[in-house]
This record gives C-alpha cells, structure tokens and sequence, in this order.
C-alpha cells in the first residue's frame, strides 16, 4: 500500500528542495521526519509537512481498506521535485536599465510505502 503527498507552488527554488529531498529518498518515515526536523536548510519545513501529510494519508487509506498500519514499516519510495512557474520581477538598475529577478516555484511529491513482511520479517 503506498500513499502519496504533493506541495504546489512552494516559493523556494527546485534546486534548494532537491537537496533536501535527495537527503531523505529511501529512508524509513520516522528517520526521515527526525533528520528533516533538525535540517538547517529553509526547505526542510515544507518537505516535513509534505511528508506527515503523506504518513496521515496512508494511516487513512489503511483504515479506508481495512488493513493493519504500522508506521515503523513505512519508507519513503519515491521523493521528486519538479519545477513550477516563474514569476518574472524586474528591479532598477544603472542608466536606466532594469535587471530581471526570477522568482522560482517548485512542486514537492513524497510517495510512502509499508515494507512487505515475509516469513515475519520485513523486507
């Protein structure tokens, strides 16, 4: 069972929440929100909240189906951010000229995922 979690339009660049999410891609759930909680980067509030929305949406979608959840078991399958738009400013410059700021967005999708449990162990 996997449970799935996005941010639109999150005003920090794609680039700063790449580093954050490459950090935590692969990682069981509750390593992952204690590594994010103690990140110094600006990006890691908004990856945190993107991944306890994604933990909450399983524990949900277990009890939709009514299946057992553990959220030890969880980890984090898939992690990506893509780009959003660009707001376009432009801020005065020498003689005249204007300089462009790009104010760029991203989208943040977390994908969590319960281990399978073989033989009564998880894999």
């Amino acid at each position: 069972m996997e449970a799935k979690a996005q941010a639109k339009f999150v005003r920090v660049t794609p680039m700063k929440a790449r580093r954050v999410v490459d950090v935590v891609r692969g990682k069981d759930a509750g390593a992952a929100v204690s590594t994010l909680t103690f990140a110094p980067q600006a990006a890691a509030v908004t990856v945190l909240k993107v991944l306890e929305s994604a933990i909450a949406n399983a524990r949900v979608k277990a009890e939709q189906e009514g299946l057992a959840f553990n959220e030890d078991r969880l980890f984090i399958s898939e992690a990506f951010v893509d780009e959003g738009p660009t707001m376009k400013r432009f801020r005065p410059r020498a003689q005249g000229r204007a300089g462009r700021i790009n104010k760029r967005t991203s989208h943040i999708t977390l994908v969590v995922t319960q281990r399978e449990e073989t033989n009564g162990r998880t894999q």
